[in-house]
């Protein structure tokens, strides 16, 4: 039985170490273990900027590094297994840990505690910092990151615990956010990526991809069953997330955003294009 290159780092010359036995390569390879240091990083199919995008590393996120050729690594994340190309200036040590979770939908981080002054750079909810202090300045309170950089202390929150218990309702934060094919952040998502960051910051885990959490999340749901918020209703390459018994929250191609529609009306259009509707799993 052939593994899908998706989630398990293999090619014909080159594979997981912990594959050996079970594949065929010309070289095995433990993983060197890095993090992601850019708010996000694309995850390719290939070398090259032109390669098609997977899916994408968010701040902090930790991934083993199989190979570094030519400004590119191969990696896979050792969040949710994906396995790509990623530019190899996106990529620094493991550590030092990260300790806090980017809980505002974006944020920006500051050279120096002080609002009026210019950002460095903008994070995505999801992300995870380390934080080293905290500095209060005219009434605001900021923590320190490790890299020297100031973030405003509501739009952080300690690592460990869940934004919410209704991971419906993380999603839902992100209405209006622009659909990106293989996006997951707030930049940018697409239908999967928006199913898994708020699954994972509702505490649960999902893959990344449609096909993947279509047979893997939550059960099954029969046709005669009634659905209820939170209820994943999939597409062949489509998911969405029901917000309530009639009401379909997704990252939408065809509306180029995260939007609410009505189920009626996202079954009729998909059909047209897609096909009917190939399950429905209750998380």
């Amino acid at each position: 039985m052939s593994l899908d290159p998706r989630r398990n780092a293999v090619r014909d010359d080159l594979a997981d170490a912990r594959l050996e036995g079970q594949v065929t390569a010309n070289r095995f390879v433990a993983g060197e273990e890095a993090r992601c240091i850019d708010p996000v990083a694309d995850l390719r199919a290939g070398r090259g900027d032109d390669t098609p995008i997977g899916s994408q590393l968010l701040l902090g996120e930790p991934v083993l590094v199989f190979e570094r050729q030519g400004g590119w690594a191969w990696v896979q994340s050792a969040r949710d297994g994906y396995v790509g190309y990623v530019g190899e200036r996106a990529l620094g040590p493991a550590d030092p840990q990260p300790t806090h979770l980017v809980s505002a939908v974006r944020g920006f981080a500051y050279g120096q505690p002080e609002l009026r002054s210019k950002p460095t750079r903008t994070l995505s909810l999801g992300s995870e910092v380390t934080v080293t202090g905290e500095v209060e300045q005219r009434g605001n309170r900021y923590f320190m990151l490790s890299t020297g950089e100031a973030v405003f202390h509501r739009h952080l929150t300690p690592l460990g615990a869940p934004l919410a218990d209704d991971y419906v309702a993380i999603a839902e934060r992100l209405i209006e956010t622009p659909y990106r094919w293989g996006g997951n952040s707030a930049f940018g998502i697409d239908c999967s990526g928006l199913v898994q960051l708020a699954l994972r910051l509702a505490g649960q885990s999902a893959p990344r991809d449609s096909d993947m959490q279509a047979a893997e999340t939550g059960m099954e749901l029969h046709q005669e069953r009634l659905l209820r918020r939170g209820d994943l209703v999939f597409w062949k390459g489509h998911v969405g997330i029901m917000a309530d018994e009639q009401t379909l929250l997704h990252a939408s191609g065809h509306a180029m955003a995260v939007v609410k529609e009505p189920l009626t009306d996202a079954v009729t259009r998909i059909g047209k294009a897609y096909g009917e509707v190939t399950g429905r799993r209750r998380v």
